[in-house]
């Protein structure tokens, strides 16, 4: 049993949780978003979705009416794909604190959402999350995923270390493995006992080895599709974890446990 729990969103769900299916995942944590890769066909289409998706991580402020339709669009692969799919609630961090945090609670209303991310600050201004994280908190702690690939920097990640302690409820999971910063995520998440990894994005294989050895009931599986390819990542992870009990922790367990998934 399998457990992906970072995707987005993608115009041919329905193909992807069939192909998902075959390699084992029973269960998708999905994303919504803004950005729609998988449907460019030619370089010049890839090259605008890539600038949308430079846009989208370096936290720039949009028109609050630009998240109405991925929300939207989330909420309805949750009632059509129930049991195959879980959500977790969009944060336009941008956004006036006050209109954020009724936007994520009206989405948090939905039954198959449980928790909220993907988060994007901008560079230098991972501080900017504390009012999801506040707001996680007082839904009893429910997870909380931020972006962690570049352009966050090293102190955007030892910000995340800081506002976990500071919140030791709710669990902060570093997505894409921390990017270039995978070996201070690693050492971060050691540290703080709330603070998890999202295997999705791994960049080099030894850290990925050293993070499962290290913090084996924190690194969770993740595809990042439609910027990952979830049988190649789950063919990295058998690559690297040969213990049987380890490799079922991080495939499913750890992500049961966090989401209480039974």
């Amino acid at each position: 049993m399998t457990i992906d729990i970072h995707a987005h969103v993608t115009a041919d769900l329905e193909r992807r949780l069939v192909d998902d299916a075959r390699l084992g995942i029973d269960l998708t944590v999905l994303l919504s978003t803004r950005v729609h890769p998988e449907r460019a066909g030619t370089l010049e289409e890839v090259k605008m979705e890539f600038a949308a998706l430079q846009r989208v991580v370096a936290g720039t402020a949009v028109d609050p009416s630009a998240f109405t339709g991925p929300a939207d669009e989330l909420r309805e692969a949750l009632d059509v794909h129930a049991g195959r799919v879980v959500g977790m609630a969009a944060a336009p961090l941008a956004l006036d604190e006050q209109i954020l945090v009724g936007f994520v609670d009206e989405q948090l209303r939905h039954a198959a959402m449980v928790g909220i991310g993907e988060l994007t600050p901008a560079p230098g201004a991972a501080q900017s999350i504390l009012p999801v994280v506040r707001l996680a908190d007082d839904h009893g702690g429910i997870p909380v995923l931020t972006h962690g690939f570049a352009p966050n920097t090293d102190t955007d990640l030892r910000v995340y270390a800081d506002i976990a302690r500071r919140h030791p409820r709710v669990p902060i999971i570093i997505g894409a493995f921390g990017g270039l910063n995978a070996m201070l995520a690693v050492e971060l998440a050691r540290d703080v006992g709330n603070l998890h990894l999202d295997l999705s994005s791994v960049l080099q294989a030894f850290v990925l080895k050293a993070a499962v050895q290290e913090i084996p009931h924190r690194c969770m599986f993740g595809s990042n599709t439609p910027y990952g390819v979830p049988a190649a990542s789950l063919a990295t992870l058998h690559s690297v974890i040969d213990d049987a009990q380890l490799l079922a922790a991080v495939l499913h367990d750890n992500a049961a446990k966090l989401w209480k998934i039974t």
